[in-house]
């Protein structure tokens, strides 16, 4: 089962996704806070997987929450999936430098919500698909760029095709079906090249890719 916990003000909107998500069947809800702050306790106390995060809540807002849960966090846990109402870019900008590792709308289908979570659950990052190259290149433009030639030596060839095609939007299977590898290879060279890039997950990793011009 996934661990989750669920971060919003609005009483009925967390009870909502409740129900939602349980009845996906391998998602467990195993705790709940309606401000920043509460959440940062929730989470020290509930260890969850994944964090669904609001990020406008009157009580401490959840970029700041993000930022002290990321920098807080075990290992990989938890990855936080920040969702909201709001699909402006600066709230996708600040989710990013907070430290998120997705970000979705709360109108989303809620088959896509889950399947957000358990996609987080594995270390994949990922970001609603309507805002997804927009975002992370404008992201990338608004960061000073790595050195083009320190860039290009930092991965071997075959890690900068995989990771190119993964700032395309790529999952495993898809970039081992396009270079004709195991997806268990692929997997093995994305944890490389995010050791040699110092990037937290898949996103962040896709955000250098942008930065560097590997992709664009």
């Amino acid at each position: 089962m996934i661990r989750v916990a669920l971060v919003d003000d609005q009483l009925v909107v967390r009870a909502g996704f409740r129900v939602l998500l349980e009845d996906a069947g391998d998602i467990e809800i195993v705790g709940e806070a309606s401000s920043g702050p509460e959440a940062v306790t929730m989470v020290r106390r509930a260890r969850p997987d994944v964090v669904c995060m609001d990020v406008r809540m009157p009580g401490g807002d959840g970029l700041t929450a993000t930022r002290q849960i990321v920098a807080e966090r075990d290992g990989d846990l938890p990855s936080v999936l920040v969702m909201t109402t709001f699909n402006l870019d600066d709230y996708v900008f600040g989710a990013l430098e907070a430290g998120a590792s997705g970000f979705v709308l709360k109108d989303s289908d809620p088959d896509d919500v889950a399947d957000a979570i358990r996609r987080l659950s594995r270390g994949e990052g990922m970001i609603d698909q309507a805002v997804t190259r927009r975002v992370i290149s404008e992201f990338a433009r608004r960061r000073p760029a790595p050195d083009p030639d320190e860039a290009a030596g930092v991965l071997t060839p075959r890690e900068r095709d995989i990771v190119r095609l993964l700032a395309e939007g790529m999952s495993n299977m898809e970039i081992a079906a396009a270079l004709y590898v195991e997806p268990s290879t692929v997997k093995s060279h994305l944890g490389r090249a995010t050791t040699k890039l110092g990037t937290r997950d898949r996103l962040q990793t896709a955000v250098w890719a942008y930065r560097s011009g590997v992709a664009g």
